[in-house]
């Protein structure tokens, strides 16, 4: 069963395939790319969205995992939280983002401030037969089985990027624990400690048990 995941973010790829020592396939390999319509109002539900859209089109030989994340500040009531990727726009690109972020602490007369990552990752596939009664039995529904699990990685975000790893709002932010931010920290130190290897923690037993099935 190929393992592809419903993203076309070349930057959690690179995450993924290197938390998940498997091989994850990028549903745009496969399908092309298109947008998909993420209107949750929740990361988990918008997990969900991309998942279940990327199952319905390539079937049952695929086990899809979806991820979405974001980054909340207490201090400006849980922004930019799901609308992280499009917090300056809907075709801003990373850094319109980030220059955004850090002037809206810089508004609040901060240099840092509280802040977390959160991460909801979706796995959809491992169908079941389901019978329908009405018709005797004569007829099959395969339906597939959707598991949602999450991770969080707390920390501050500083007024200034620092380093050049990572993507997304990583410069900015220094984890609980440590002096240097995301954008600063090796790659092998971020994987140990991100919202996305935690949630990746969770979803991998999910994701041998239906592969295995």
């Amino acid at each position: 069963m190929k393992l592809v995941l419903a993203t076309g973010n070349r930057g959690k790829l690179r995450e993924f395939r290197q938390m998940c020592q498997d091989e994850v396939v990028p549903f745009s390999d496969l399908l092309g790319t298109f947008e998909i319509v993420e209107d949750g109002d929740t990361f988990a539900a918008n997990a969900l969205i991309k998942a279940r859209t990327i199952y319905e089109k390539l079937g049952e030989d695929y086990l899809v995992i979806a991820d979405d994340s974001g980054i909340s500040l207490p201090v400006l009531d849980g922004a930019p939280g799901i609308y992280s990727a499009r917090y300056a726009g809907e075709d801003a690109s990373d850094k319109d983002n980030l220059h955004k972020l850090i002037e809206a602490v810089k508004e609040k007369g901060l240099k840092s401030t509280p802040a977390y990552y959160t991460a909801a990752i979706a796995i959809v596939g491992g169908g079941q037969v389901i019978h329908d009664s009405l018709l005797c039995n004569k007829s099959q529904i395969t339906r597939p089985l959707e598991y949602v699990v999450h991770g969080w990685m707390h920390g501050e975000v500083v007024d200034e990027p620092r380093g050049d790893k990572g993507f997304g709002y990583d410069p900015i932010f220094i984890p609980d624990g440590y002096d240097k931010t995301l954008g600063e920290l090796e790659d092998d130190v971020k994987s140990e400690i991100s919202h996305r290897s935690k949630a990746l923690a969770l979803a991998k037993p999910i994701i041998n048990m239906l592969r295995n099935k």
